[in-house]
């Protein structure tokens, strides 16, 4: 089965809707159940020792999942984030972080995601989120 979604027609949608946000995260690559996602840091994302704080990897964690779950079931804007649940591992140093999301299960109302996130370029975790979201019930028939 092949993603139901393209990287151009996810960035595009995020461009349409996350309007004012600053610079966002992009689609890098979409596969079925799989997307990998690149969000640029600022000193705004930065706390001290230059660590990307906690809340922008939550979040990237979270837009991944979100995508993810996108190559499943199409651009569903109602599918809400139910649960995220973070572990950091090591700090995370760069000018960008990088996610990779992977649906381990998508039921008819639940998808369960595991998260994987790195500074770009490099090869060590620095946190793994497992992301659950709530498919609206028009997505799930």
């Amino acid at each position: 089965m092949a993603s139901k979604v393209t990287a151009a027609e996810v960035n595009a949608f995020y461009d349409s809707v996350f309007q004012g946000r600053g610079e966002q995260e992009r689609v890098l690559e979409v596969r079925e159940n799989y997307a990998r996602v690149r969000q640029p840091v600022d000193k705004g994302n930065i706390r001290p020792g230059g660590y990307i704080n906690g809340p922008t990897q939550m979040a990237i964690a979270d837009s991944a999942a979100y995508i993810a779950v996108f190559t499943r079931i199409g651009i569903t804007p109602m599918a809400l984030t139910s649960n995220l649940n973070i572990n950091f591992m090591r700090p995370c140093i760069g000018e960008a972080v990088v996610a990779e999301a992977q649906v381990l299960k998508l039921g008819k109302t639940l998808a369960v995601i595991s998260v994987d996130i790195r500074a770009e370029g490099s090869d060590k975790l620095s946190s793994h989120a497992v992301v659950n979201y709530s498919i609206p019930a028009e997505a799930a028939s």
